[in-house]
């Protein structure tokens, strides 16, 4: 017989059968649980559990560390229960559920802002309306290839998508990108996926931390911000290897001059020349430079080296683990790793 599992927020009661984790009922039983990856690499499905017992399949601990685990914490997509129980995703009290569409969207722009990135803007054609909050992402699908998951880099008000799409050696769509992609093609859209958006409610300072193409997720949320009239102070670190993996920052000195209360920072981890940046490990910049995490929030996206790190180092520093919303970037080949 199926397990009753009793989700808080949103309110719904699900069936699980046997062997099944949560998530996958969820989802199978149209209740709108937050979620990213489904395979235990984000965090963005965590959950308190508050009654029961469930049984964990093999997850990343940056997803969910020891301490989480410790304290009652599990994650929906990896959790599959023993006996009847009680969940709570632990975002439900800001959780922004957006209706899922399969958009067909038509290439508008392609552009080379480095040499291993590629700006894609697509202009959706079919499936809408669509919405999303900033920094979430979409599974895209080109030309029949296998879906990749890529943050909007836009604003959600902005009718546009905007994807910072990043070059890998013996990826299955860089190929694509790098030579056969055209203005006028025609690409699927499935979206929005994760919990890592900006939180319009928090009044407090923002840290924002993008290493490489991480800075897609990262802009949509500044943007926004500024754009909704956000008076806090808000720091963007954009680290990258060196000068030639700059992009953007024009449009980061424009947002600069337009609000006093945003700043930014470029960070070069292997310069190849002497320079005027900070250099080193991300990390270490944000350990030396950040001070008062009180009453903060961190949003953090890319490798996932530098969100492990950069939470770490934040945590250190007294910031709550709850308030760093991070999205690192796992390759279709990190994803069996990490959950092994």
């Amino acid at each position: 017989m199926p397990f009753t599992v009793s989700v808080r927020s949103p309110a719904a009661e699900i069936a699980v059968d046997t062997g099944e984790a949560i998530l996958d009922a969820a989802l199978r039983q149209g209740v709108d649980y937050p979620h990213g990856c489904r395979s235990g690499n984000c965090g963005a499905c965590k959950s308190m559990l508050l009654a029961g017992e469930v049984e964990m399949s093999p997850y990343s601990e940056f997803a969910l560390t020891e301490d989480e685990a410790a304290q009652g914490l599990i994650l929906a997509c990896r959790a599959v229960p023993w006996t009847d129980c009680v969940v709570n995703p632990i975002d439900a009290e800001d959780v922004q559920v957006h209706p899922q569409r399969l958009l067909t969207c038509r290439v508008v722009a392609l552009d080379e802002p480095t040499h291993d990135i590629r700006r894609l803007r697509l202009e959706i054609i079919e499936g809408g309306p669509f919405a999303f909050s900033a920094g979430q992402y979409a599974s895209l699908e080109f030309a029949g290839l296998p879906r990749r998951d890529y943050s909007m880099a836009n604003r959600p008000d902005e009718a546009i998508l905007e994807f910072h799409i990043r070059l890998i050696p013996g990826g299955a769509v860089t190929p694509l990108l790098r030579a056969g992609l055209r203005v006028g093609d025609t690409v699927k859209a499935f979206a929005p996926f994760g919990t890592s958006y900006w939180r319009a409610k928090h009044t407090g300072p923002i840290l924002a931390l993008a290493g490489g193409s991480g800075l897609a997720p990262i802009k949509s949320i500044v943007e926004t911000a500024l754009a909704s009239g956000a008076r806090q102070p808000i720091r963007l670190w954009l680290g990258v290897r060196a000068e030639r993996d700059v992009y953007l920052e024009r449009e980061l000195a424009a947002l600069a001059a337009r609000h006093p209360n945003f700043s930014y920072a470029i960070v070069l981890s292997e310069p190849d020349g002497p320079t005027a940046r900070p250099t080193g490990f991300l990390s270490d910049v944000v350990a030396r430079e950040v001070g008062d995490v009180d009453g903060r929030k961190a949003y953090l996206a890319g490798p996932p080296v530098m969100v492990e790190s950069c939470v770490a180092a934040l945590v250190a520093k007294g910031l709550p683990r709850a308030d760093c919303h991070a999205d690192a970037f796992y390759t279709e080949a990190d994803k069996p790793r990490r959950a092994s």
